[in-house]
């Protein structure tokens, strides 16, 4: 039940708690405990609107960062990986596989903010060995929702 509750507001975390017992067939009472009892445990981390900011007069720009650091002993890239998490800059922080050891996602107002915050504060920390800031350019699909839907015509041709 929990995943099937889950794999639903993960798409859409607007949906009406009454519109999802009915769609998954259980009583209101029951989804509305589940979904507090998943808040409650951490399972449910928060609820978030995606934006495509590109149809709004607001400036931003987004950037994937690559991080390489000295894992500290005992911890790991954990302490690193809290102290980047802690600037407001910062969306989100992960761990990956490869030539380096951690992507961090931030927004800025320019190219210039951004690069600022690489070299002054994020370059700047002790167990940072290098950086590649790869800058987005132009979302396609985020969140699992596909930005600038094409519309298809699905009328059948008809030919003479």
């Amino acid at each position: 039940m929990r995943e099937k509750i889950l794999s639903i507001i993960e798409r859409n975390s607007r949906i009406d708690l009454k519109e999802l017992a009915v769609l998954l067939g259980m009583e209101e009472i029951d989804v509305v405990n589940e979904v507090a009892a998943m808040e409650a445990e951490g399972v449910i981390c928060g609820y978030h609107t995606l934006i495509d900011w590109e149809k709004t007069t607001q400036e931003k720009v987004s950037a994937l960062i690559e991080v390489r650091v000295t894992p500290q002993r005992g911890q790991g890239f954990d302490n690193m990986a809290e102290k980047i998490s802690k600037y407001p800059e910062v969306n989100a922080v992960y761990l990956i596989s490869g030539g380096y050891d951690l992507l961090v996602s931030i927004d800025g107002k320019s190219l210039m903010e951004i690069s600022r915050f690489v070299s002054e504060k994020l370059s700047a920390l002790d167990s940072v060995l290098s950086t590649a800031t790869h800058f987005i350019l132009k979302k396609y699909k985020d969140h699992g929702t596909i930005f600038n839907k094409k519309e298809v015509d699905e009328r059948e041709m008809i030919t003479p």
